[in-house]
């Protein structure tokens, strides 16, 4: 599946890799940039980094997340491969792509089913009733959110991914239940359901760019996934906050699970327009003043200002911050670690109003919350070779490798397991 190769398109690009070589792109196609990792997967199904690639995006190319322009963005993201490519000294072509925005909806879902005959074994066929059930419940529950959400609109969704996180007969826990005999069957999965239109443009970019898409996931769960790894028992409770350029995405893991993923359209740009705004700057020139912020070049006047003019957009961010972790109401408590990615996060006024302000007293957080960047070095099964990839700025993309990873182990395995099955009946 992985031994595949880009159209070259000159004579200056890498040669095509060895047959037993296997690739896997992550293309993070961001508001503000394009991030492009090139990895080799070795025998071991660990993922070394080779090449990295990154390009500014226009102010027109993307729109709160989605791709607004197609030529534009195929431009930007041939732009980030190239320079992986060169890197690497190599031309893969299977990809997964990440897919963000405020209709990108995930959640998490449980569904009790009574048996008619609670002395029957539990076989195939009856798992294969429950799990349609469950995906058409899921459906219905995305398609009813967006509805509310945009008015009444009838939007075609799709699903991106799933994660089965547990399944229970009659209160005990089992990982495979056939053969169990009971009456109550509870399944708790998280799903995430993109708008068709959204993921026709990433399936029209990856085309033009001569890509194989492997999947495309949703960011929020591909950074969860960068955190959990491999471990099945692992037990990571967290709230991973991901601020890009055009949006911020929010993912809940507790106890290893996935419970749900929020974005709102509230990013690293929108800090910069509030200087642009109060300056009346233009945009480069704000968003070099945002930057200046954390460099210690402004004098202490010039800084107050453009803090003053930032924090108008840091308020409304934090009340979606709160009102995002509001909708996770089913936790008994919210999980007293807070994980940053992404490169609006670098702002440390950011990290500051997290850290230092009493925001968290509203919600049911146990205590207060620590705040901490997620670091390439906690990603689990990815190494870089490249010496490039050093801060919380490629997490996304890294994550994106690590659903990849998680794809091609999905349709690879021999074993018949019950959440390969689950995934199967799902087509993701």
């Amino acid at each position: 599946m992985l031994e595949k190769f880009r159209t070259k398109k000159n004579k200056d690009q890498p040669q095509r890799q060895e047959n037993n070589d296997k690739l896997m792109i992550g293309l993070d196609i961001g508001t503000e940039y394009v991030k492009a990792l090139i990895a080799r997967v070795d025998d071991n199904n660990e993922l070394e980094i080779i090449g990295v690639g990154k390009a500014h995006q226009s102010q027109t190319d993307m729109q709160a997340g989605a791709i607004a322009d197609i030529a534009a963005v195929v431009a930007n993201c041939d732009q980030a491969l190239s320079q992986a490519e060169h890197q690497a000294g190599v031309s893969g072509r299977s990809a997964v792509v990440g897919i963000a925005g405020e209709l990108v909806k995930g959640s998490t879902l449980n569904v009790r089913v009574t048996r008619k005959d609670p002395q029957k074994e539990i076989d195939v066929s009856e798992i294969d009733q429950i799990f349609s059930l469950v995906q058409e419940r899921a459906h219905e529950k995305a398609k009813k959110q967006l509805s509310l959400e945009t008015g009444g609109k009838d939007i075609a969704l799709k699903l991106v991914n799933s994660a089965l996180i547990s399944i229970e007969i009659d209160g005990y826990m089992v990982t495979n239940p056939i053969g169990f005999t009971g009456k109550d069957v509870h399944v708790q999965l998280y799903t995430a359901f993109a708008p068709m239109v959204h993921i026709g443009a990433i399936e029209r970019v990856a085309d033009q760019l001569d890509l194989d898409l492997l999947t495309v996931a949703a960011e929020p769960f591909a950074v969860a996934r960068s955190v959990i790894g491999d471990d099945p028992n692992a037990d990571i409770s967290a709230i991973l906050i991901d601020v890009g350029g055009g949006t911020t995405d929010i993912a809940v893991v507790n106890e290893g699970g996935v419970e749900g993923t929020i974005m709102f359209g509230i990013g690293g740009r929108s800090y910069t327009k509030s200087v642009e705004r109060d300056f009346s700057f233009g945009y480069e020139q704000a968003e070099a003043l945002k930057l200046s912020l954390d460099g210690g070049s402004l004098s202490p006047a010039k800084k107050k200002q453009v803090e003053q003019a930032l924090s108008k957009t840091l308020m409304v961010w934090m009340s979606g911050v709160s009102l995002a972790l509001e909708e996770f109401s089913n936790l008994d408590h919210l999980p007293n670690r807070i994980l940053l990615c992404g490169g609006g996060s670098s702002l440390k006024l950011i990290q500051d109003e997290l850290e230092h302000a009493d925001w968290y007293k509203e919600l049911p957080f146990s205590k207060k919350p620590k705040i901490q960047f997620i670091m390439p070095s906690q990603v689990s099964g990815i190494t870089d070779a490249t010496d490039l990839v050093k801060d919380h700025t490629l997490i996304t993309a890294m994550g994106l490798l690590r659903v990849g990873m998680d794809t091609v182990l999905q349709f690879e395995s021999d074993a018949e397991t019950i959440k390969g099955r689950f995934n199967r009946l799902l087509k993701i």
